[in-house]
């Protein structure tokens, strides 16, 4: 058990993120819950109760109870990230779920081209996803996500508003009770369409921003009072010189620690960050049926991320 924590830390000490966040759907390559990105968000083979379907859509067809979550992120420079996400089990075999994602930034100095002060902006990027997830056998399922896509730029005159739609795809395959496999292709043709002609006029026009597709390998051991996920992916799309190829790579790991059953000790690495945090489950309706989960994540150089996750099982 030392020897495999040893190489587990030795990896995590070793690991990398691609420079990618600058590329278009940034929002959708932060994470969500709590547990998750204390972990370092590499679930790409883990059901994660606090949003099932982000991580992996074929996990929804593992669900046993209905699950609903909420989380909220404390961000520095005005940043505001909210999820929230319902999925459900499908007798005999499959898995539904509906949630939405929000990201934004407040407090915005509007200006004028020669300076003079406006008014205050605000921006925002949403996402609404709609999850499905079947079964072919007990021990493998896939799924796919169809997510709608609006993105709001904030103008002097009018908001600028960015519309798409886009997929992802996965795969999880469970061959015993302690291990789990997941394959998953993120952002699959997703884009925003822009028509710029209501702000530029004459110069105007209508484009895509193609975000980049990740495809990603993971896996998750459970052992004892330890539990250990992790995934690999590799980053495609358009490159600023306007080719498509090869972007990065990531590689996110994490490790969580249970203690008396209902509490929870985690840490891991992922997206260029270093997560810490902890849970607990108790009871609020029926017996073990509430999540709670804290998470602190470092963000350089911006400061530190807190993300605070309920998520009820019913």
């Amino acid at each position: 058990m030392k020897r495999l924590f040893s190489i587990f830390l030795f990896s995590v000490l070793i690991m990398h993120a691609a420079d990618y966040a600058g590329y278009s759907g940034a929002f959708l390559r932060m994470g969500t819950s709590a547990r998750a990105m204390a972990m370092g968000s590499g679930f790409t083979a883990e059901l994660d109760r606090g949003f099932t379907a982000y991580h992996n859509p074929a996990s929804v067809a593992f669900l046993e109870k209905r699950q609903a979550s909420f989380s909220y992120q404390s961000l520095a420079l005005d940043r505001t990230f909210m999820a929230s996400s319902v999925a459900a089990h499908l007798p005999p075999t499959a898995g539904l779920g509906v949630a939405w994602v929000s990201a934004g930034v407040n407090g915005i100095d509007g200006r004028t081209t020669s300076g003079e002060a406006t008014k205050t902006l605000a921006t925002s990027e949403d996402a609404v996803y709609i999850s499905f997830a079947q079964r072919l056998q007990s021990w493998i399922s896939v799924g796919i996500n169809v997510k709608i896509l609006f993105n709001q730029l904030p103008m002097n005159e009018s908001d600028l508003t960015g519309k798409g739609t886009g997929f992802d795809i996965g795969v999880i395959v469970k061959p015993g009770k302690r291990m789990v496999f997941g394959l998953m292709v993120q952002d699959l043709n997703s884009y925003y369409q822009w028509n710029t002609s209501s702000v530029f006029e004459e110069e105007g026009r209508v484009y895509r921003d193609v975000f980049p597709s990740i495809f990603r390998a993971g896996i998750t051991y459970k052992m004892r009072k330890l539990y250990i996920t992790g995934d690999a992916g590799i980053i495609a799309g358009e490159k600023t010189d306007g080719s498509y190829g090869h972007l990065g790579q990531s590689v996110r790991a994490g490790v969580e620690y249970t203690f008396r059953k209902n509490y929870f000790f985690r840490s891991g690495y992922g997206n260029g960050r270093i997560g810490v945090g902890v849970g607990m489950n108790f009871s609020f309706i029926k017996t073990n049926d509430a999540f709670l989960d804290y998470a602190m994540v470092t963000e350089l150089p911006a400061g530190m991320a807190h993300i605070i996750t309920y998520a009820f099982h019913f």
